[in-house]
């Protein structure tokens, strides 16, 4: 999370390699490091300012885990926002991200 409040790309780059796979809406599942990190580079872009904070992080097992998060921020040209985000992540052995999976509690803010 440290890295994803950088709103480095170079600082995320680490975390992702050809195979793995997100799925943020309202984007479409998508799958590549290059890909995956434009579609950073665009989120990026629509705020002023943005930063998740983690209230609960829950071990599925087999290096998989459930975020809770909180965003803060200012989308550009549209104000304050915050939302309450549940986030799926998958690694592999070697703590790369495989599967990335986020549900937002108020979608109709990226409308």
């Amino acid at each position: 999370m440290k890295d994803l409040n950088s709103l480095n790309i170079e600082h995320l780059e680490k975390w992702f390699t050809d195979e793995s796979i997100i799925w943020i809406p309202p984007s479409k599942e998508i799958s590549g490091k290059n890909r995956i990190l434009a579609l950073f580079r665009a989120i990026f872009r629509r705020y002023e300012k943005i930063e998740w904070r983690v209230c609960e992080i829950f071990s599925l097992g087999d290096q998989k885990y459930f975020y809770q998060t909180i965003s803060v921020g200012t989308m550009t040209g549209k104000g304050i926002y915050e939302n309450n985000i549940c986030t799926l992540v998958h690694f592999s052995e070697s703590g790369k991200i495989t599967y990335l999976s986020d549900y937002f509690k108020d979608t109709k803010v990226f409308n």
